[in-house]
């Protein structure tokens, strides 16, 4: 019966990891796209799977130590040590849920640098923009001509005093 939580708990593990994977790929669209309006709620969206995430891994610690148990293992056996001493099929399924995991996982781990990456290149760029406007402001003279004023910025002027 443990067998049976175990595999139903890593199915469920299996799809948040790939809900997780499209939120990011969701993610570094809009940071692609430069639409960083939606950003905080594409971020908003992949802390959540996260969050249900973090509450799967205890629903699996749980359901392989009873598993390990059931099979005279240790509590903290892992995924690998269960499926060498599961009878069959759940070795093979075990197995296939741990090779599962390490492709998600190095897919999750790639686009997640990829995306930070990113929103460093856009805060750099942010920055450099913001260091460019400092340097030399431009506005209008009492004439109307252009004038750029480098030193002492603009200035208002209350003409009713």
């Amino acid at each position: 019966m443990s067998l049976t939580q175990l595999s139903d708990v890593l199915w469920q593990e299996r799809h948040l990891l790939d809900l997780l994977l499209f939120k990011l790929e969701e993610e570094q669209l809009v940071l692609s796209s430069g639409r960083t309006r939606w950003l905080a709620n594409a971020t908003r969206e992949v802390e959540a799977v996260l969050d249900e995430i973090r509450s799967a891994e205890i629903a699996r610690a749980v359901a392989a130590d009873s598993a390990a148990r059931e099979l005279g293992l240790s509590a903290d056996a892992g995924l690998r040590a269960l499926a060498d001493a599961a009878p069959e099929p759940w070795d093979e399924l075990l197995r296939a849920h741990h090779e599962a995991f390490l492709s998600l996982t190095g897919e999750i781990s790639r686009l997640a640098d990829d995306n930070r990456e990113l929103l460093a290149m856009s805060h750099r760029a942010t920055q450099e923009t913001l260091m460019s406007l400092q340097d030399s402001v431009q506005t209008y003279d009492g004439s109307g001509q252009a004038a750029v004023l480098a030193e002492h910025g603009s200035r208002v002027l209350d003409r009713s005093i």
